[in-house]
């Protein structure tokens, strides 16, 4: 649980903006194949509203995975459906390029919970107890770097605080219940440049009102390819460690 005062004053402050956002709007969808008729109120598309805090500003490091004294970040968790391969492949790279190790969950309290529910969605960081990580198996379960990133509190590249420098954003172009997900975060950049191959980024024409149509134009160079679900780059594996102190 958070105890300083002044990150529980300003997560009220966002609770409070966000909350004003969907009054007006209908709660966001990642990919509307992946997220429609999830019963949870999403922000961003994929994060679980209101748990939210290119990487989560917290003001203190209660809303990260801890290290132990070995340095290792572990993270405990469970999956209650049968993609245990899956979801082990998605965890490797973590285990292979960085300092987080994914283990078996026995008696912790703080753990993700990896289920198959309606859609693909997160929370931002680590919240305290059992926090659900969902990748129905009919979707996007092959997101699971992505929703992994989130839960050690990544946000979407695109919504990074420095991010008209990098893409603009063509509002007009944009599905009106899905603008919101197109604001602006106040992130921790980390010093690290904006990462147009980020696996965090949205692709050019997401949420747009009809196929073609441009939401994300990359500046000032247009043709640079936006939005992949390989696998982290580079630049990704680089954030980790450095919010993480491998």
């Amino acid at each position: 649980m958070i105890n300083n005062e002044e990150e529980k004053k300003h997560n009220l402050n966002v609770l409070l903006q966000l909350t004003q956002i969907n009054l007006k709007q209908k709660p966001a969808l990642f990919m509307v194949l992946f997220n429609t008729g999830s019963s949870e109120v999403l922000i961003e598309g994929d994060l679980v509203f209101p748990k939210t805090r290119n990487a989560l500003y917290c003001l203190n490091n209660n809303c990260f995975w801890k290290k132990n004294s070995n340095n290792i970040v572990e993270i405990p968790y469970i999956v209650t459906y049968n993609n245990k391969l899956v979801i082990a492949n998605a965890m490797s790279t973590f285990h292979s390029k960085t300092c987080i190790r994914f283990v078996a969950r026995s008696t912790q309290s703080d753990y993700i919970s990896i289920e198959n529910k309606d859609g693909c969605y997160s929370s931002l960081g680590r919240t305290g107890g059992k926090q659900v990580v969902s990748l129905n198996r009919q979707g996007c379960v092959y997101h699971g770097i992505h929703e992994l990133l989130h839960a050690l509190g990544f946000y979407h590249e695109q919504t990074r605080s420095d991010r008209d420098k990098y893409v603009m954003i063509n509002w007009e172009n944009i599905s009106p219940d899905m603008a919101q997900n197109f604001q602006k975060q106040n992130t921790n950049n980390q010093n690290t440049p904006y990462d147009y191959g980020s696996i965090m980024h949205y692709g050019k024409t997401t949420f747009s009102i009809q196929p073609g149509l441009e939401t994300i134009t990359p500046i000032p160079d247009e043709t640079v390819e936006i939005g992949q679900s390989q696998g982290m780059s580079n630049t990704d594996i680089l954030r980790v460690n450095k919010l993480y102190g491998c």
